[in-house]
């Protein structure tokens, strides 16, 4: 059956909201769920102590835990800090950069991340010779491009589809969130805690467009492909990923279970998370087309 995953959380929320929350998701349907902050250095609610912590909870309740690196190295207390969770001797790593890769030790098996890039078979082969246990395919490939790359992947290697919420498009070196209030970003002020599901911005004629996240650029759309989980599995896929939101997770998780367990047709399954995402959805990449597009495939299930 398709595993459910719960990727980490992108945005930065008060410490106890996220012991709270990852409560809640320990009695949840997902089977693997990403821990670790993987924008912002300056997100210093929870440390490696207290994200270990939260690893031995969901994984004494029978999740798999996978620890998730930071996107965008840029000093070298974010360089010790990457060390010391690839070293962290205890959960899988998910690698979001080369450098985590190279920084984890010879053989140890590894989740290829969304940020890293992978298109096409000799990429998945050179990232399973070093470790790589699963991979998870770029946001903007389409369906097509992945039925491609599944008959090119080695053996073993699993794989991993962002499944839902607002899709991570870029980073940066600058801090967006803190230059919207005129401020540094060595002295942001933490402003991210303001926006518990990122600040969103619109065009002059009101259209929400992106949403901005500290040093990371989202989409203002949600990406949505509950209504695809039957044409995942048919293709092979085994893991969808489903991204945190700070209300609701817990009921979209619940209906991607339902989902994948033939329970829930899907156009109702969608419509039915629709009610809960903080944004109208998308999901054009999946069919080729620009992300921004909301389409439903002629043989949706």
């Amino acid at each position: 059956m398709l595993k459910l995953a719960l990727g980490p959380i992108l945005y930065y929320w008060p410490r106890a909201s996220v012991f709270e929350f990852y409560q809640k998701i320990a009695a949840s349907a997902v089977d693997i769920v990403y821990l670790g902050e993987t924008v912002c250095s300056r997100r210093r609610e929870l440390r490696l102590a207290d994200w270990l912590d939260v690893a031995d909870l969901l994984a004494a309740s029978g999740k798999e835990v996978v620890l998730s690196t930071q996107a965008l190295i840029e000093s070298g207390s974010e360089l010790g800090a990457l060390r010391k969770i690839a070293e962290n001797g205890r959960y899988t790593v998910e690698a979001n950069d080369m450098g985590a890769v190279h920084c984890l030790p010879p053989g140890q098996p590894f989740v290829a991340g969304p940020h890293l890039n992978l298109y096409n078979g000799p990429t998945l082969e050179l990232l399973a010779g070093l470790g790589a246990k699963r991979w998870v395919m770029p946001l903007e490939m389409g369906r097509e491009g992945l039925q491609r790359l599944l008959q090119e992947r080695p053996p073993g290697l699993e794989t991993e589809v962002f499944a839902y919420g607002r899709m991570p498009l870029a980073f940066s070196a600058r801090c967006f969130t803190a230059r919207n209030r005129n401020l540094p970003k060595d002295d942001c002020r933490f402003s991210c805690l303001e926006h518990p599901d990122g600040l969103l911005l619109q065009t002059r004629e009101s259209a929400d467009f992106l949403v901005l996240n500290g040093t990371q650029t989202q989409s203002a759309l949600v990406y949505n492909l509950v209504h695809e989980v039957a044409t995942m599995r048919e293709l092979g896929v085994d893991v969808a990923r489903i991204s945190p939101q700070s209300t609701d997770t817990e009921r979209v998780i619940a209906v991607f279970d339902q989902a994948r367990r033939r329970q829930l047709e899907g156009a109702a399954a969608r419509a039915q998370i629709e009610a809960w995402q903080p944004g109208a959805s998308c999901d054009g990449y999946w069919y080729g087309k620009p992300g921004l597009e909301r389409l439903i495939a002629d043989q949706a299930h």
